[in-house]
């Protein structure tokens, strides 16, 4: 069970009864949205052994049917799934490695778990990469893989192509982190740097048959961006990874390998990733077993529970974070002053992934920038608080899952002499938050759903 670690000093930070009753709620809907998405308790209710027969959501698998079972995979919360599916099928499995987040805590016995670094990739990950590789190409045609897929998978499981020094996919994924690029384009580009990504696993576990369980970290759950989509079809090209380049005006300063490598295959130099009607794709099963609107709906629920009139508003939320902490606080106002879209008192749920493009030089991330933008537009109010946190419990390079405001937190901020306008332009919303202590504290949660955004409106 995930807790906010300092909560009830977030809690004594609201100036009036209306202002800490709502931080109570919004919290408390945070740490419901957190715990629903735990991996373990996603698959222990929906990985299901019955005899010989896996039952997964609607598909059904006779492990009679084959010889030998591997299980692989990537992510933040592949560990914990790990541990589910080999509790469920012991000694059944045959071999298994999943790679890991340094320090995971995760225990398993069959199944090896590799750590490696996210969210920039290093040679530990590239490493376990292999040995998946080496795994896979092992299985036969009536092998089955299990495949454990999370989000962070990505950095996990770097593989750069055609020896691209693992340096230079370091620098390229970097530059776009801080560009302010969404997922998709990032994943576009990493896909076509790898050599197990953009369904290349898939190829390479061809003819074995590959059930792929996934907790979905990306918007709207495209398969082939989760974890760059490493057995599902590639649907975007060479081409496509350069105009991401050059939309953020990175193509001409990106490593030359890198940029050798994207040439090459828009010049058809270089294989294309497998597509749609390659063969590998027809002996693969993607399910997704959680995402977002878990996550998101159980908030909803919670906030529903205490009396509140609750609204989901979205589990597919994007934009740049503090336009979108600005439009969350506007619905804030329309609620307190209308009663629109919703009666007071009022809880409303947003679930997403917002972008922060760096152009200043402080430290936070999304989820702290959009709780300070929203400060900015809550100025004044009682019994309102927004509180955003992202389910991984790791908001950009910081320590902190995110943060929370009310109507106080800029009469608060200035008594001490902070500037939020200075803070917003700096990037600099961990600075802000942490001298008001107002930083939402988890710590590593084991899952990774994307972020939660909860307003609180009494």
């Amino acid at each position: 069970m995930i807790t906010i670690a300092n909560k009830e000093r977030l809690l004594q930070n609201g100036e009036t009864p209306l202002d800490q009753e709502a931080r109570a709620l919004a919290l408390t809907s945070i740490e419901s949205a957190v715990n629903d998405a735990d991996p373990k308790r996603i698959l222990e209710s929906r990985f299901l052994l019955k005899n010989s027969t896996i039952k997964i959501n609607s598909h059904s698998f006779d492990l009679q049917r084959f010889r030998r079972i591997y299980v692989i995979g990537g992510g933040k919360a592949s560990g914990s799934m790990a541990e589910v599916v080999e509790q469920k099928l012991g000694r059944r499995i045959k071999d298994g490695l999943v790679i890991v987040p340094h320090g995971s805590k995760d225990k398993t016995d069959v199944i090896k778990l590799h750590e490696a670094s996210h969210p920039i990739p290093d040679e530990a990950g590239v490493k376990g990469a292999k040995s998946i590789l080496e795994m896979v190409r092992e299985a036969k045609q009536d092998d089955l893989i299990i495949c454990l897929i999370s989000g962070g998978g990505s950095s996990l499981m770097p593989l750069p192509r055609d020896g691209i020094p693992i340096a230079d996919k370091r620098e390229i994924t970097e530059a776009l982190l801080k560009c302010g690029a969404t997922i998709g384009e990032i994943n576009t580009v990493r896909k076509h740097i790898s050599d197990i990504k953009g369904g290349w696993l898939a190829k390479n576990a061809y003819p074995a048959t590959i059930v792929n369980l996934i907790l979905s970290d990306v918007v709207g759950d495209r398969l082939e961006f989760i974890a760059s989509g490493p057995t599902v079809p590639d649907p975007t090209t060479f081409s496509d990874a350069i105009t991401v380049l050059k939309k953020y005006a990175l193509w001409d300063t990106t490593p030359k390998s890198i940029g050798k490598l994207l040439s090459d295959g828009e010049n058809h130099l270089v294989p294309e990733t497998p597509k749609p009607n390659d063969d590998a794709f027809k002996k693969v099963c993607n399910v997704i077993v959680g995402s977002n609107r878990t996550a998101s709906l159980a908030a909803y629920k919670h906030l529903n529970s205490t009396g509140l009139n609750a609204v989901l508003l979205t589990s597919t939320l994007e934009g740049e974070a503090r336009c979108v902490g600005a439009i969350l606080a506007s619905i804030a106002h329309e609620v307190s002053s209308s009663d629109n879209p919703v009666q007071k008192p009022a809880g409303i749920v947003a679930g997403g992934e917002t972008t922060v493009t760096v152009t200043g030089k402080g430290i936070g991330g999304r989820n702290q920038e959009l709780a300070l933008a929203a400060a900015l537009r809550l100025d004044g109010m009682d019994g309102v608080a927004l509180a955003s946190a992202s389910t991984d419990g790791v908001d950009g390079p910081t320590d902190a899952a995110g943060a929370i405001v009310d109507g106080k937190t800029l009469v608060r901020a200035r008594k001490m002499g902070l500037t939020p306008e200075g803070h917003l332009a700096d990037n600099d919303a961990y600075s802000f938050f942490l001298q008001l202590g107002d930083l939402i504290l988890t710590g590593p949660t084991g899952t990774n759903v994307n972020d939660v955004s909860t307003i609180v409106v009494r």
